[in-house]
């Protein structure tokens, strides 16, 4: 089999978020970037498929700009993925762009029998890529995966629904799949294969050699705002009844909540 999994740098849950200072974005100099959490059950059930069938290769591809699109991708080339893909574009890319993009590079390299993307990305939380990359290919997907069979050329997935309900979808390769938390344990990259991937030379595409034009992004996000601050929390002295008593005043009075 020939696997292509689409990965994306998000910034690590513990960063600290600033803005720029006209608020058009984040300020991203001190951002850690990490393959986004989603995207590493995409790339593990990749490599579990290589692994259970014999001369499969895996192809990792993101869009971003350098050096950290090259981070994530020697991230995925440490975990087991054979080839990583960098597309070089602009921070914070238009989704439909992003697609494109990955959609032309997986043909160039291509044609792959599977592609793997995360449900979503824990930045934007939007959605939306794996299913525009699937419609640029015009193959079949399915997302939100937590569980995957392969026989033959028919993969069958099961799919998280509303009301807590699966369903079970049939998808004739090549297809794409949006992995969800639950599909696999990523594995931790082994110390042999981070320094392999150190030594690993990346292939690189521009969005113009892709037949991308950044000028034509749909989406522009503009006055970004951080959440407002908590405020303090207050302690209650005095006994049971009196701390009861004082609480009942302050869900009533000043949180206007009863």
């Amino acid at each position: 089999m020939k696997i292509a999994v689409c990965v994306k740098q998000v910034p690590d849950t513990e960063t600290k978020i600033k803005l720029k200072p006209d608020n058009s974005g984040i300020d991203t100099a001190a951002v850690k970037w990490v393959v986004n959490p989603y995207d590493e059950h995409a790339i593990e059930e990749a490599i579990k498929l290589k692994e259970a069938n014999a001369g499969s290769t895996v192809f990792v591809f993101t869009v971003g700009p350098k050096p950290r699109a090259s981070e994530v991708l020697r991230t995925a080339l440490a975990m087991g993925a054979d080839e990583g893909i960098a597309i070089e574009g602009a921070d914070g890319l238009d989704n439909s762009l992003a697609a494109k993009a990955l959609a032309a590079a997986i043909k160039k390299e291509g044609p792959f029998d599977l592609v793997l993307t995360g449900r979503l990305a824990i930045d934007d939380n939007a959605a939306s890529v794996s299913q525009m990359i699937a419609s640029e290919l015009g193959i079949p997907h399915a997302t939100v995966i937590s569980k995957m069979t392969l026989v033959g050329n028919v993969l069958t997935v099961e799919r998280e629904i509303e009301g807590g309900t699966k369903e079970v979808v049939e998808l004739s390769l090549p297809a794409l799949i949006g992995a969800n938390k639950g599909l696999n344990m990523p594995r931790y990259a082994s110390l042999p294969g981070i320094m392999k991937a150190k030594k690993k030379v990346l292939k690189d595409y521009d969005l113009s050699a892709l037949g991308v034009d950044a000028g034509q992004a749909r989406l522009r996000y503009s006055n970004f705002k951080l959440p407002p601050e908590k405020p303090a929390v207050k302690m209650l002295s005095g006994d049971a009844a009196a701390q009861s008593h004082e609480l009942a005043r302050m869900l009533r009075e000043e949180a206007k909540v009863l």
